[in-house]
């Protein structure tokens, strides 16, 4: 067989002689390349564990105060969850195309700043569940049109604030794409009007565990949701305007249970609706709370019932009778004082004239040490010249 000079072949296999050491080095380094080559090229950060075949890296209770540097570009999956880490900035997830699926639960988030996760456009899913987040900027995510079709933001809002910030980014991040928005446990008082305008896509609304007492006709305008959530709230009853809401979405399963609803005549709706309507999920638990003689009785069962508004009105005389015991105790109060007053109007008096007089010599006192120490200024700036 031919070959390069000072070369001979030895099984198929082409080997350097000792005649040709110049080859033989480029043969060496040649094969170290290859099997350089062949390791595998991406790193790990510290302390996260990486998995490059499952293209996944957790940096799971690692204490970590900031998103790690040093990401592998290949991750599609990726847990910085149960850390320190307060604040998430533009430059934390550069780099990361692959990237489906993100979670930061579990840390102690206030701030994310803009331009956080506007270059990821592959995320499909974000989790920023059990943080206190204060502050989301709209420009934090692409608003043209991000990818994010899953959104968790459960107990993560850190008060009522948050919820002006976060409805500013409902409307004004792109989320055109989203579909299933989870905001359970964040205290949520009332939903501002329009908050879910920009959600075309949204199926799949959340809102377990919070303070709502009302539904408003524009609270839902533009959905057509499939799925919504409002047990353990604070709802005594669903009106005319609420159910017409709710009845505008044909496709829509909602679920009550666990409220407070009140079986009074504001009620007469509602269970007339709920004997109409198929759209409620739990109906067999929806009870009633108060008055105390209708309670754990359910509400399906109450329909054609007369109730009564005594309990509510009772509220409503209880609470005057207060103010009007309240009105008439401060006016015995100041009665008694101006009476005071009049049976000791000498001493009063009196009193008024001592405090004038002592304040006189007071005044007299810290005039006579001014001209003291005025005369003792001058008599020393004499005594200088002198």
């Amino acid at each position: 067989m031919k070959g390069f000079p000072g070369s001979f072949a030895f099984g198929g296999v082409l080997e350097m002689t000792p005649q040709d050491p110049t080859g033989a080095i480029l043969g060496s380094w040649g094969l170290l390349f290859l099997l350089l080559s062949s390791l595998p090229c991406h790193l790990c950060p510290v302390p996260c564990e990486c998995s490059e075949p499952a293209r996944t890296v957790k940096c799971v209770q690692k204490e970590l105060t900031a998103v790690p540097t040093g990401i592998p570009g290949y991750t599609r999956n990726l847990f910085i969850t149960g850390n320190q880490i307060t604040w998430i900035g533009r430059q934390d997830f550069q780099g990361l195309p692959n990237l489906v699926t993100l979670s930061l639960a579990n840390n102690r988030i206030s701030t994310v700043e803009s331009w956080a996760f506007s270059t990821l456009q592959s995320l499909r899913y974000l989790d920023l569940s059990n943080n206190l987040l204060f502050t989301i900027r709209p420009e934090a995510f692409n608003v043209t049109a991000n990818s994010i079709q899953e959104l968790n933001l459960s107990h993560s809002l850190y008060n009522s604030s948050a919820l002006l910030s976060l409805e500013a980014t409902l409307v004004q991040g792109g989320f055109r794409n989203l579909s299933r928005l989870e905001l359970t446990s964040n205290e949520i008082v009332y939903l501002p009007p329009g908050m879910f305008s920009g959600l075309p896509k949204l199926k799949h609304l959340d809102l377990r565990n919070n303070s709502l007492m009302d539904i408003k006709n524009s609270t839902f305008s533009g959905l057509n949701l499939k799925f919504l959530d409002l047990t353990l709230n604070a709802f005594r009853t669903l009106k005319t305007e609420a159910l017409s809401v709710l009845g505008r979405q044909p496709h829509l399963r909602v679920f009550l249970k666990d409220n407070p609803f009140m079986c009074n005549c504001d009620i007469k709706e509602l269970v007339s609706w709920l004997n109409q309507s198929q759209q409620v999920g739990d109906m067999d638990k929806l009870t009633c709370v108060f008055p105390q003689e209708l309670q754990n009785i359910s509400l399906v069962d109450q329909v054609g019932t007369k109730f009564a508004c005594h309990s509510s009105q009772s509220g409503e005389n209880a609470l005057q009778t207060s103010y009007a015991a309240l009105g008439v105790a401060l006016g015995v109060i100041g009665i008694i004082f101006l009476f005071v007053l009049y049976l000791n109007r000498k001493g009063m008096k009196m009193w008024a004239y001592s405090m004038r007089d002592t304040c006189q010599n007071l005044l007299e006192e810290y005039r006579y040490r001014y001209e003291m120490d005025s005369d003792r200024r001058i008599a020393q700036m004499l005594a200088m010249d002198i």
